[in-house]
């Protein structure tokens, strides 16, 4: 792991921790990911950085030569290899954030139709408002909607962490790949604990 600092205005972006994907069979348990990525987003607002909520509910129209697995757009969308089980339109409620992440009224909230969180939204133009020049990515898929919204980052200019103990995917070997092998060129990593303890350290003389 290559944490090594954290910029003055870091902002947490959380990807697709939403109701419609809590049931789906990740390679980790998903109360743990969640659980760190709470942890983290209150870590955040309590020293006033910036939290991105991010959900899904469509995915880019362009023609691909793979159709999406078993026919789901949201399927290919985030890299889950079941797809949606439900089938044609989204059930209510599948697209909620989930409690657990404690949405504030000043926490930025973007609703994605594609993999990355930066194309088809706003985001990065909420966040240099804000004056963010760095970005710490949890969620879920890890080879999907975080390592899309992760290259988008990167590409856009922020530098780039990921916590990597709160992202999980379905597929154990896509997970592992985009840790080894992807992550290492777009940022840094770290564990939830040490980016807290980055971000405390950083901001005590805010709370002495």
């Amino acid at each position: 792991m290559a944490l090594t600092t954290l910029d003055p205005i870091t902002a947490l972006i959380v990807i697709d921790l939403q109701s419609g994907l809590m049931g789906w069979p990740f390679a980790h348990p998903i109360g743990d990911i969640v659980a760190r990525a709470a942890a983290l987003g209150a870590a955040f607002r309590r020293h006033g950085l910036p939290v991105a909520l991010v959900n899904v509910d469509g995915s880019s129209p362009g023609r691909t030569e793979q159709a999406p697995r078993h026919g789901n757009l949201i399927g290919n969308l985030i890299g889950n290899p079941i797809g949606n089980p439900f089938g044609g339109p989204l059930p209510d409620g599948w697209t909620d954030l989930i409690p657990e992440l404690d949405r504030q009224p000043g926490d930025i909230v973007v609703t994605k139709r594609t993999r990355g969180a930066f194309a088809s939204t706003d985001l990065e133009s909420l966040l240099r408002a804000r004056g963010v020049t760095q970005v710490v990515i949890v969620g879920v898929a890890t080879a999907g909607g975080v390592e899309s919204t992760a290259r988008q980052a990167y590409e856009a200019g922020f530098n780039v962490t990921l916590a990597i103990d709160a992202m999980t995917d379905a597929r154990p070997h896509a997970h592992a790949y985009s840790i080894e092998h992807v992550f290492p060129r777009l940022g840094e990593t770290g564990s939830t604990q040490a980016i807290i303890d980055l971000v405390e350290r950083i901001n005590a003389h805010e709370l002495a």
